[in-house]
């Protein structure tokens, strides 16, 4: 699909189609992800937006995953130069 780019103020812009917005799953006020890959190709991808929720449940996981050690400081304490 060939799109044109036209001039947006002092930037260049280019207007997605709607079948493509639907595809990428993007509204009007969404973020996207700009990058230029090595071929030099333009590639849009829809920015993820925070989930705090999901965060917090990542979070978690990550924290039980992770073996509990004894204090520093309590090892610290146990030696003879403290």
């Amino acid at each position: 699909m060939e799109l044109k780019i036209a001039k947006w103020g002092n930037s260049l812009a280019v207007r997605l189609p709607s079948s493509i917005a639907k595809q990428m799953q993007i509204q009007d006020g969404d973020s996207v992800e700009v990058s230029l890959n090595p071929q030099g190709e333009l590639v849009l991808a829809p920015q993820k937006s925070f989930d705090k929720t999901e965060f917090i449940q990542d979070l978690l996981a990550l924290q039980q995953a992770l073996p509990e050690t004894t204090s520093v400081i309590e090892v610290m304490r146990n030696q003879e130069r403290y």
